[in-house]
């Protein structure tokens, strides 16, 4: 399937380093979006359409074979933190990064899409390659289904890929039904009675009420929620107060949900509300309590993840191929096309012996770059199979 296809080494490793030097922030992506569509202009696609969903590409590729239409899709944006990494390479742009591996994604899904335009009597079916903007947060992805981007062709099937530094390279992850987790947003106020530090008893302290809360909100997962249906509550933020001996009106906090089933997500916002309404009634406090929906889980149709395994096991071999994989608690905005239209989702690991060792999101995150020639071969080999 894969095994005629050129792997063009050189341009993939310049592609990533390219972007890895000029990373842009969520819906920002304006340079990497004429870079791409410089790069694509003259390779003969039907259509190319720029400026979908705000920063957005889809460039669309007949082939010369019946079949379905298919949407391959990179996501492009970096996130907004300092890169400490010393490598040539490195961003060139305070506080600006690609630590996460979009930038890998969009070399392997730009060298596919130039190798498969010239190899379009090959082709089964139509191809639309997606270049995605604001993955990490504004939801790019139903930006881009809000402009149109399943239609015109009409897309019967979806595939995106995630470099992952969990997995040696070399390697592919797969999962049928759920593998990424929903994300979800709170916000909460606690509201109290100022005073001196020395007389609480004079006070409401928002602050001992909010260090409660916090335990609390841990037994949604450990005491409300079947072991079987994986949920994370976290508090990432607790602020109040401005000094030692000081008890503060305030205690706001910030923090994310996440789970694997749509059932038990639409369940948490009604038990956190009911341990903060009880603690608060305790505590003799106020409260606003706001709850933000963000992506749905990544849920992958098998039938989808078959043409996954069968590609992944000839580029790597059935022995390479994790399977199924664990799931994972990230989120990922291509959880909305995938709502949308039959689709797979799946990893493809990075760790090698010196680099792909620091996680995603690191300060520090570089790949094995080995991987992008796997990514691009997987691409390639699902483009070709009808």
């Amino acid at each position: 399937m894969t095994a005629s296809v050129e792997i063009p080494v050189d341009e993939l490793v310049r592609y990533r380093r390219h972007f890895h030097a000029h990373p842009e922030l969520s819906l920002e992506e304006h340079e990497t979006l004429a870079f791409i569509e410089g790069e694509l202009r003259d390779c003969g696609f039907d259509e190319i359409r720029s400026g979908v969903g705000g920063t957005g590409l889809l460039a669309t590729l007949r082939g010369g074979k019946p079949g379905p239409v298919t949407l391959l899709r990179a996501d492009m944006d970096a996130l907004p933190m300092q890169e400490t990494a010393d490598v040539p390479y490195r961003s060139t742009r305070d506080g600006a990064m690609h630590a996460c591996g979009h930038d890998g994604h969009m070399a392997i899904l730009l060298s596919a899409a130039r190798s498969l335009a010239r190899m379009r009597a090959e082709i089964p079916g139509t191809l639309v390659f997606c270049f995605q903007p604001g993955e990490e947060g504004p939801a790019g992805n139903k930006l881009m289904i809000d402009d149109g981007a399943l239609e015109h062709p009409h897309v019967d099937r979806c595939f995106a890929l995630h470099l992952y530094s969990g997995l040696d390279v070399g390697t592919v992850g797969i999962r049928d039904h759920a593998f990424f987790a929903s994300s979800d947003r709170f916000e909460l106020t606690l509201t109290g009675k100022g005073g001196h530090g020395a007389m609480p008893h004079a006070s409401v302290d928002p602050i001992v009420a909010a260090s409660h809360l916090v335990t609390m909100l841990q037994t949604i997962p450990s005491r409300e929620i079947a072991p079987k249906d994986p949920v994370v509550v976290t508090v990432g933020k607790l602020e109040s107060g401005t000094t030692f001996n000081v008890i503060p009106d305030h205690a706001t906090m910030l923090g994310t949900v996440r789970a694997m089933s749509d059932e038990v997500r639409r369940s948490i916002p009604e038990r956190m509300e009911r341990m903060v309404e009880g603690l608060c009634d305790a505590m003799r406090l106020d409260y606003a309590f706001e709850y933000h929906w963000g992506y749905p889980p990544t849920v992958n149709d098998p039938a989808m993840d078959d043409v996954v395994r069968d590609v992944a096991r000839e580029v790597v071999g059935s022995e390479n191929v994790v399977d199924p994989h664990d799931i994972v608690m990230w989120a990922e905005d291509m959880s909305y096309m995938m709502n949308e239209r039959p689709g797979a989702y799946f990893i493809v690991g990075v760790r090698g012996p010196e680099r792909g060792v620091e996680p995603q999101h690191s300060a520090r995150y570089d790949i094995d770059e080995r991987a992008l020639e796997v990514g691009f071969k997987m691409m390639v080999g699902i483009a070709l199979h009808g």
